[in-house]
């Protein structure tokens, strides 16, 4: 005790905190600095160049970057039903060793798809038992679920999902325009946000009919039955919906800048529109497609280099908000077929597609790494308010972050992969990113090329509803 005139003041000893990471260059989107980070019962309480608060435990980030945990709103881990494609476990685990911290799975491929409020909660059982980071679930919106939707809220869906082609699973039907426009108005009266997969299905079934009247099943025959026209017709649709509904829309996997165009001058109208790329897109070219084969198919296509370089203008002109992984991986058989339209289309990218980028910007790392976390982090917690946790380094958060450094390079081998199945576009590339940690809560995930002990289980996050 301390005696202050008549008063007695107990005399505290500072809290000891749970973890300092000291050494390293923190990123945020408003830029790169010298930082380190105090953490405390899962939460970032300290943010300063030096923490002198007494610790339990350091971490060393010398010479590395400290880049915010990704959210990876876009991927098919296909759980329950298909586990045999992914699974919660092996997803969540390729996740952790790209430097993802949290998923939000989507709702077709597993079975029976997240169409209510019960699949919602079989799936986020199952996700936390199995997951080792954090996650969120998608619910579907399909042709007479309508009187689902409300259930899917309450049941704490991030979102809904639409398909508005042919969506390849019999169970999760694409919406016709009457069934997208109810449903995005129904939507917009609960405060859901809707995704949708946005290609034109009659324009993909006339393009496919002409390709195959010549004769023509290879990789270039696919990529001429799916061309940007494609794309374009279905956003220009949504958009019109989005404006007339007031529902809020994220279009998934925009493929060409000249969607990317669209999405723009929606949002300079008031549309409320994000528009979501994909590693892919700015990582592989048409050229790639052709080369690699089964394993760089996915719809949209990969399209031409042109295009390619013109994504990455507009993600640095801040008019792409979220990039996501569309990590959508199938058992090897189903990537085989001689005729390259019946090969199953998706990309198994989760683990080495967002390293992959910032080896692009490894020569600018602090001009375009702050980019890269909006783009990967920050607007996407925004987007599905979630940003009350998630998103960025700053005090009040979670301490989610992973360490990154710039080496030599090395090439991406198939026994790197940490997917069930060992198939990816990136397999021969060169990289010199490297993700050697990634913590969840304050807690390790990822450490040093492996699985740290006593990983979390992972949490269900819920968007905030206003």
């Amino acid at each position: 005790m301390k005696r202050r005139g008549k008063n007695l003041v107990e005399a505290t000893e500072p809290e000891v905190l749970d973890l300092v990471v000291r050494g390293g260059r923190v990123v945020t989107p408003d830029g790169v600095q010298a930082a380190e980070l105090g953490i405390l019962h899962g939460k970032i309480v300290r943010l300063a160049p030096e923490v002198t608060d007494p610790t339990h435990t350091e971490l060393d980030a010398a010479g590395r970057y400290v880049f915010p945990g990704i959210v990876d709103a876009h991927v098919h881990f296909n759980e329950p039903g298909r586990t045999e494609w992914e699974g919660l476990a092996h997803g969540s685990l390729a996740l952790a060793a790209g430097g993802g911290t949290c998923f939000f799975d989507m709702p077709l491929n597993s079975e029976p798809p997240v169409l209510d409020a019960a699949a919602l909660r079989v799936k986020r059982e199952l996700a936390e038992q199995q997951s080792c980071v954090d996650f969120a679930l998608w619910g579907g919106l399909v042709p007479g679920n309508l009187d689902k939707l409300a259930g899917l809220r309450d049941a704490g869906a991030i979102g809904l999902k639409a398909f508005m082609s042919n969506s390849g699973i019999d169970s999760f039907p694409r919406v016709d325009a009457k069934s997208l426009y109810e449903g995005m108005k129904r939507a917009a009266k609960l405060g859901l946000l809707v995704a949708v997969h946005a290609e034109d299905d009659a324009l993909a079934a006339k393009f496919t009919a002409e390709q195959q009247a010549k004769g023509r099943h290879d990789a270039k025959a696919w990529l001429a039955s799916r061309p940007v026209e494609v794309e374009l017709g279905a956003i220009r649709q949504a958009l019109e919906f989005a404006g007339e509904t007031g529902c809020a829309l994220h279009v998934v996997h925009v493929s060409s800048p000249e969607g990317v165009a669209l999405i723009t001058e929606a949002r300079a109208q008031r549309v409320d529109v994000t528009a979501e790329t994909c590693s892919h897109y700015l990582l592989l070219n048409d050229k790639d497609v052709a080369k690699l084969g089964a394993p760089a198919k996915c719809a949209p296509p990969i399209r031409d280099e042109k295009r390619r370089l013109a994504l990455w203008q507009e993600l640095r002109a801040g008019h792409i908000q979220t990039v996501g992984s569309d990590h959508s991986p199938s058992p090897p058989e189903m990537k085989t077929a001689k005729n390259f339209f019946e090969i199953w289309g998706g990309i198994a990218g989760v683990q080495h597609g967002f390293q992959l980028l910032m080896n692009e910007c490894a020569a600018t790392a602090d001009q375009d790494l702050p980019r890269l976390a909006a783009v990967l982090a920050r607007n996407v917690a925004r987007r599905f308010r979630i940003d009350d946790r998630k998103g960025l380094l700053a005090e009040g958060r979670d301490a989610d972050f992973t360490l990154v450094e710039f080496g030599p390079k090395r090439t991406i081998k198939a026994d790197d992969l940490w997917t069930r199945h060992r198939i990816s576009p990136y397999v021969g590339r060169a990289n010199r990113t490297r993700v050697t940690h990634t913590y969840v809560r304050g807690c390790p995930v990822w450490a040093d090329g492996g699985v740290a002990s006593g990983s979390p289980k992972g949490q269900f996050l819920r968007p905030t509803h206003t």
